[in-house]
């Protein structure tokens, strides 16, 4: 047996969750999935992004956080965190990340690609 094998990850399934146009602008939308809540995120220029809903800090839900840029703040405490990263960023970068979820847009169709 190849010691490559170990080392593959399952390929991602992906899941309609709705129109990109149901995500208002500098907004987001929550998206309840047997992995937990991702919360899906549109930015001023239109682009999406995806995080898991919880604020690695206290918990929060992000997606009721404020989109600034392409960042998120959390409702509770205000630490922000990169959409494209996950990472904290700020005067509390390197303290915390919360995992990103890959994303793309198919006919007008917002796909979260799950594991």
């Amino acid at each position: 047996m190849s010691g490559d094998l170990a080392l593959q990850t399952p390929p991602l399934t992906w899941l309609d969750v709705g129109a990109a146009a149901d995500v208002p602008y500098q907004g987001a939308r929550r998206v309840e999935t047997d992995k937990g809540a991702i919360a899906v995120f549109r930015t001023v220029d239109n682009d999406y992004y995806a995080v898991m809903d919880k604020c690695p800090h206290k918990g929060g839900p992000l997606s009721e956080g404020i989109v600034h840029g392409r960042h998120i703040a959390c409702p509770l405490h205000n630490w922000s965190f990169s959409l494209e990263t996950g990472e904290a960023v700020g005067a509390d970068a390197g303290k915390a990340c919360t995992p990103t979820v890959p994303l793309k847009i198919e006919n007008a169709r917002i796909f979260l690609g799950l594991r």
